[in-house]
């Protein structure tokens, strides 16, 4: 391997010149010594046969650029076969060796890791990336030069062996610039914002938050709050101490991967720091859980190990727990549950007083019960002896159900019944999205308080493209019009939203956007009643599983555009392009948000606060979901139906148009 290829974010890599000076049981010898897994005989014949393709066809290129062979990326769980870097180009190949066919799945694959380059590797940015998928026994002549889209990717080009010569040929005639530095570009840094889905599975199979998540400056350094985190439960065990932590931060900013992050460090269940991922979130749980069984089962096969997807099933279910589950657990044994530290995911959600103890008496046959949910948790972490930590993360505005109480109940808990459980906190709380109240002004009164920004999140990680789209959508539902403006202004070169009253539109839109598997989906709220005439009805159930991990070939996937998900089944994850549907059930009347409710055979206005809250925080649920872009339908309604008035949804048109969403229309 030549002096200056010393960065190993591939198996192999190296110049051109030296690539063919090499032989090619010297370049297997190295990719077999890189493997994390024992190389089976068809891997090495598969490397053999990709060396032997590739020497003849590069020859002309000595000295003309790179090779790299296993090239990783860790947002994805994935190894690139070889990427070429020649001159003003980077070619993404990915051989199906003694195919003759190409696969859709195979297709987006190759186009996934292009665009996963392109997104996250920074020497990609502004580089023309050519997948190409190479099925070494197909025959196809179908050889064209077809310009890229607006960002340089081209869309992947399907060839046999024998064409890749005249592919590569034919792409570098069209090519201007300057040529790419190919030691460079292999060094450039990557910096991933992975789906919650990408992130779970890449920490459970080991890799760090650091390796998936980005650490520029402009974004909230997540591996900062995860050692804050991690130095706190840390000294806790040290000192035999007690101490909550209080997560914050802005849709998408990464709560969720911090937490995962924490308990995949302490999966061990002999260790001592032994931790659980708990969420009320019913949807989140059941997919998270069947992603990485899935993935886990995949990697023991990659390895030549077997696994059932039922022993998977029950290794994951100890590391991500539902939080009911945990606490009918605790219901049962008055002891100390078995992990030290407790991780929340959306404790926001967690339920006051009066619901929780109406649901023990009314479920649990518990009528002496009398705490709010809060209270209780801490109370069953409490029960150790020695030390204890328990990690809030903590949603602003993403209180969506009836009975859910916010920061609040949590800081109530631990100054009225907790005060010697130090709390570690932002001073970011006050903020109005938290429904905190005079949450700091009354932690004032607790002796182990403990500020520190790094416990709050600022920058939404979700829509890599555009930092700023929580910020657009607090400014849309606050009725901030020149805000909202100024924000979208900045959103709209890098993060398309369109408005239309055309459903069929607004699904091609979102359909011709996406590119190899990136998910799309359509949302809508719990109470958006009145969609049935576009074939919309909440009331029909949906499997978030299937609609969340299912592929394109499977019509119970969001990909089908045909199932609804609502704020429910969608909170804590993320779709890559969103259709969401305004219903009239929160509309625009005057200067102001009217709150509707369908009850029988019409609309009801809903006069109570907190249900007005919960209303308001399902529509910033479903605008934040989307990564890269997405459509916004707000039907005509009909003359003919009175619960679908046309004024129902004029004015939310209307206002969105203001504020200069533009329409397809």
């Amino acid at each position: 391997m030549s002096p200056e290829m010393k960065f190993n974010r591939a198996h192999y890599q190296d110049t051109i010149t030296a690539f063919l000076q090499t032989s090619p049981d010297a370049i297997c010898g190295v990719l077999a010594s890189s493997s994390a897994f024992a190389v089976e005989r068809p891997q090495m014949h598969a490397w053999r046969e990709q060396v032997n393709l590739l020497r003849p066809v590069l020859d002309p290129y000595a000295g003309r650029g790179h090779i790299f062979f296993e090239f990783v990326l860790p947002r994805i769980g994935r190894r690139v076969d070889v990427v070429l870097v020649i001159e003003q180009l980077v070619f993404v190949l990915e051989f199906k060796v003694g195919e003759s066919d190409f696969q859709r799945q195979a297709i987006d694959q190759v186009w996934d890791y292009a665009l996963d380059l392109k997104n996250f590797h920074e020497p990609s940015h502004q580089t023309p990336i050519v997948p190409v998928l190479i099925a070494t026994r197909a025959t196809s002549n179908d050889l064209r030069h077809v310009p890229p889209a607006g960002d340089d990717v081209y869309t992947p080009l399907k060839i046999g062996a024998h064409q890749l010569a005249p592919l590569l040929e034919l792409h570098l005639a069209f090519a201007s610039g300057m040529p790419i530095d190919g030691a460079a570009w292999g060094a450039g840094r990557y910096s991933p914002t992975p789906t919650i889905i990408e992130a779970a599975r890449a920490l459970y199979s080991g890799h760090s938050v650091v390796e998936i998540s980005r650490s520029d400056a402009g974004a909230s350094n997540l591996t900062r709050t995860s050692n804050y985190v991690s130095d706190v439960i840390a000294d806790a065990q040290r000192h035999g101490r007690k101490a909550v932590c209080l997560l914050t931060g802005v849709p998408g900013a990464g709560k969720t991967l911090v937490g995962l992050d924490i308990a995949t460090q302490h999966m061990d269940a002999a260790s001592a720091l032994h931790s659980v991922f708990l969420s009320g979130n019913g949807p989140l749980v059941a997919i998270l859980r069947e992603a990485l069984a899935q993935d886990q089962v995949q990697r023991e096969r990659h390895a030549g190990r077997s696994l059932t997807k039922t022993a998977a099933r029950r290794q994951v279910e100890a590391f991500i727990q539902n939080v009911h589950h945990f606490r009918d657990d605790c219901l049962v044994n008055p002891g100390a549950p078995p992990e030290h530290v407790a991780i929340f995911d959306e404790a926001q959600r967690a339920w006051n007083r009066e619901q929780t103890v109406a649901f023990m008496t009314r479920k649990k046959g518990r009528p002496d019960f009398d705490a709010s949910e809060p209270e209780y948790l801490l109370s069953c972490m409490d029960r150790h002896a020695d030390w204890a930590v328990v990690l809030c993360l903590v949603g602003g505005g993403q209180e969506i159900n009836t009975g859910e109480a916010g920061i609040s109940e949590w800081i109530d808990a631990l100054r009225t019944r907790y005060p010697h459980w130090a709390v570690h906190i932002s001073p970011r709380l006050q903020d109005s999205e938290y429904a905190s109240g005079t949450a700091l002004e009354t932690l004032k009164g607790h002796d182990r308080v403990h500020l520190d920004e790094a416990l709050h999140l600022s920058v939404s990680l979700r829509s890599f493209r555009a930092e700023r789209v929580s910020d657009w959508v607090k400014f849309v539902l606050d009725l901030e019009v020149e805000k909202a403006q100024d924000t979208l202004r900045d959103l709209l070169p890098r993060y398309p939203i369109v408005v239309t009253r055309n459903l069929a539109a607004a699904k091609a839109w979102v359909k011709e956007n996406a590119r190899g598997s990136e998910r799309f989906g359509l949302i809508v709220s719990s109470q958006a009643q009145r969609l049935k005439p576009h074939a919309i009805d909440v009331r029909v159930p949906v499997d978030p599983v299937h609609w969340f991990l299912n592929s394109k070939d499977d019509v119970r996937s969001s990909y089908y555009l045909e199932d609804a998900a609502t704020e429910f089944h969608v909170q804590g994850l993320e779709l890559d392009w969103a259709c969401v549907v305004w219903d009239a059930d929160f509309r625009k009347v005057d200067q102001a948000w009217g709150h509707w409710s369908f009850v029988g055979s019409r609309w009801q206005r809903v006069r109570k606060a907190d249900r007005q809250t919960y209303l308001k925080n399902a529509y910033r649920v479903l605008l934040t979901r989307a990564r890269q872009g997405m459509a916004l339908v707000v039907p005509s309604g009909s003359e003919e139906d009175p619960t679908r008035d046309p004024s129902f949804y004029d004015e939310t048109y209307g206002y969105l148009r203001s504020i200069g969403v533009p329409t397809l229309d």
